[in-house]
């Protein structure tokens, strides 16, 4: 982001307000932003990638959003950030998906927004999310993903198989301590090449101390049943059936999600689809103004008009 656009959205005028909702009985925390003078606005509704939570790196681009007259909805998931739920930091799609379902609900009792004009954006593994979330409802405007998590198989088999051995050991054992009643074996959610982790990919653990904030108050850990999980979600499996507008952005140099299947995931959903010259955390850094910069046209044209 430029020193020029960091000061015209210090200027910005909008209104933040706390919107919490439950997922199966279980408080989320929830965020809604207001332009200040835009009557009944768009909503554009976001959450966090593997590991993360809504603080990190998510309001710079909500306030991006709000700059252009859209609403935004930002919550954390069931056990992560604000929300409440024990073990935390618990990575699991399916309650994932839910906690979506359950937010989408939410956003359309609220007042102050066009509920009939409701946007979804996920970045990484919530790229995966709100190609689910949107599969199964019809009344979504649009979607976009950036460097979406889309196929478990592919993203596996680039771990390669010594890391997926470990990680299905690490998560067995996670998985025993669960039903012998104790508390979760947890591994790093992000880690450098040479060290165990969920992300160990080259610039992982950079990338994470990027958008972490400062003071850090985050534990880099998470339950390792997530590595049970990881080669069986394919949202890819229903990109075709999410009957609205969906933007999804790959990064050619991204070795976290290999670009080669949100291409795919594009041509099998006949999306519109952007591939950058990026790694994984550069959507939040150095390309930051240009992805910026193409979601918020696509959903000006797809979500405004």
């Amino acid at each position: 982001m430029t020193k020029t656009r960091a000061r015209e959205l210090s200027r910005l005028r909008y209104a933040k307000n706390d919107a919490d909702f439950e997922s199966e009985g279980t408080r989320c925390a929830g965020w809604l932003y207001t332009p200040e003078g835009v009557a009944d606005p768009p909503v554009v509704m976001m959450a966090h990638g593997l590991g993360g939570e809504r603080t990190f790196g998510l309001p710079k681009i909500a306030k991006e959003f709000v700059a252009r007259g859209f609403a935004v909805f930002l919550f954390d998931y069931r056990n992560f950030g604000d929300s409440d739920g024990e073990p935390r930091n618990l990575v699991s799609a399916s309650r994932h998906v839910e906690d979506w379902e359950a937010a989408i609900d939410h956003v359309r009792g609220l007042d102050a927004i066009d509920r009939r004009k409701i946007a979804l954006w996920g970045t990484s593994y919530s790229g995966g999310h709100v190609i689910e979330a949107a599969a199964d409802d019809h009344r979504i405007a649009a979607v976009v993903a950036q460097v979406p998590f889309v196929d478990g198989r592919t993203v596996a088999r680039a771990s390669g198989a010594k890391k997926v051995l470990k990680g299905t050991f690490a998560g067995v054992r996670d998985l025993v301590r669960k039903y012998t009643f104790r508390g979760p074996h947890t591994v790093p959610v992000a880690g450098y090449p040479d060290e165990f982790a969920v992300l160990n990919a080259p610039g992982a653990m950079e990338g994470m101390e990027t958008i972490v904030p400062d003071p850090p108050v985050w534990e880099n850990e998470v339950p390792a049943r997530v590595f049970l999980e990881i080669p069986f979600y394919r949202p890819i499996s229903v990109v075709e059936d999410v009957p609205c507008p969906l933007l999804l952005i790959g990064g050619r140099d991204d070795d976290i999600v290999p670009v080669s299947s949100i291409r795919s995931a594009a041509e099998r959903a006949d999306a519109t689809y952007i591939e950058l010259p990026i790694g994984h955390f550069d959507v939040y850094d150095d390309a930051f103004d240009a992805v910026v910069g193409y979601e918020a046209a696509f959903l000006d044209r797809e979500v405004r008009e």
